[in-house]
């Protein structure tokens, strides 16, 4: 404990450091999973994408990221195998946030769409197991991740494939696809407003003081959802008014003016999926962030529970931001476009399905991977076209990506801890 009250400040302006590293890591990769949908159908441009993730991929991160974070921190290691040596943890969540970013960076140099998740998840339980003993890993809990790694693309694909299905019976493959596309779509946007609206209100607000009321009464909380539902449909409805259409367009391409209404209306779904990853990402740069600065503030002892300062959402919120603008454009061009061709109508049948598993696992604090359920989106509305529509060799080549980076994030995650260790410890 002395030598955590002795680099107090130091070890405080690391954490921050390292966390603000670790969010422009998720900024940079992770970015695609809430825009290159969106980029890649040629709903948005880039520089729309990224002022769309500075204002909702920033709120998803402080209005949302409090459960998520939750689990990272403190449901991954068993805390009383650190009870004597409280230091030991300090140093492997520090080491663990250097991992994980640095291997960001070198993937997202790359083009690879890897999972953040997988980074920091594998990077705590690498220092866990290796730097202190197998028995500081709360297994139970790093089972109930992996498992949901499996089943988190499964749902999202699952969800894509009926989405898709639903549009192609509604719209896509009837007489009037243009007339019917206007007179459904509002109904898929109320939807999208609903679920991220109320599971915002009942989890999301838990450390806002002045408005975790909200989240108590669940009819109340119901009933506001339903509300911003219908005024999302609203708008939706607005929107599909002033999108000029133009019959000639439809001699060349025959779903031209209906792609035209899915562009317009999957910038409702860009900010969804920006909100959505913002709540779920961001516990994998303040997770540990946040440990650190709770054990360095109290001198070293280990609460079992402590408020989450809002500034750390505010690091993590603003890192993500800064990562999308600098060096985004790399791996968005994987998703977007390399997987499977994408057009308004895919895109927003992926980014829909994506943004509600997504934020249902920030409702119960499951820090899933999502790059893996925005690609179990995209492929669901790949296999939903045909398996042949699918570059199988880019999808190969993700899945690979995915191997390496659990152990990748581990053995940095070690050599790391090793090294602090020996640096504050001599």
């Amino acid at each position: 404990m002395e030598i955590i009250v002795q680099n107090r400040d130091i070890l405080i302006m690391l954490a921050i450091g390292f966390g603000l590293f670790m969010a422009w890591g998720i900024g940079a990769n992770d970015v695609a999973n809430a825009m290159g949908t969106s980029v890649g159908s040629g709903a948005i441009t880039f520089k729309q994408a990224v002022i769309i993730a500075v204002i909702f991929e920033f709120a998803g991160a402080v209005l949302a990221g409090g459960e998520v974070t939750a689990t990272v921190r403190k449901g991954i290691l068993d805390a009383g195998a650190f009870a004597n040596n409280p230091e030991l943890l300090v140093y492997g969540m520090l080491a663990s946030l250097l991992a994980a970013a640095t291997w960001l960076l070198i993937a997202s140099s790359l083009g690879w769409p890897v999972s953040t998740t997988h980074s920091i998840v594998g990077a705590i339980v690498g220092f866990g197991a290796v730097g202190v003993g197998i028995e500081a890993v709360s297994w139970d809990k790093v089972y109930a991740i992996i498992a949901s790694w499996v089943v988190s693309p499964l749902i999202a694909g699952t969800m894509a494939i009926m989405i898709f299905k639903s549009l192609q019976r509604l719209v896509i493959d009837t007489e009037q696809p243009l007339e019917n596309a206007k007179k459904y779509l509002p109904f898929y946007v109320f939807f999208v407003g609903f679920v991220l609206s109320l599971v915002t209100l009942l989890k999301g607000l838990k450390h806002v003081d002045s408005l975790k009321h909200l989240g108590k009464d669940l009819p109340t909380s119901m009933m506001i959802a339903t509300l911003v539902g219908i005024l999302a449909a609203i708008i939706a409805a607005i929107i599909i008014r002033r999108i000029k259409t133009n019959p000639e367009d439809d001699n060349e391409f025959s779903y031209a003016n209906m792609e035209k209404l899915f562009g317009g209306l999957m910038v409702i779904t860009a900010c969804s999926m920006a909100f959505a990853h913002g709540s779920n990402d961001v516990a994998n740069a303040i997770g540990p962030l946040a440990a650190v600065y709770s054990i360095v503030e109290s001198g070293g002892q280990i609460v079992s529970k402590s408020a989450l300062p809002s500034w750390i959402l505010l690091v993590g919120g603003g890192g993500i931001v800064f990562g999308l603008a600098t060096f985004g454009f790399r791996v968005m061009k994987t998703i977007g476009k390399n997987i499977t061709e994408l057009t308004p109508s895919r895109g927003f049948s992926a980014e829909l399905a994506a943004a509600t598993t997504v934020v249902f696992a920030s409702y119960t604090g499951l820090p899933v991977s999502t790059t893996q359920v925005l690609v179990g989106a995209v492929l669901g509305v790949g296999i939903a076209r045909g398996v042949a529509s699918l570059n199988l060799r880019v999808v190969n080549r993700i899945f690979l990506s995915w191997l390496i980076t659990l152990p990748a994030g581990a053995i940095m995650s070690i050599l790391f801890f090793f090294t602090l260790k020996g640096i504050f410890s001599a």
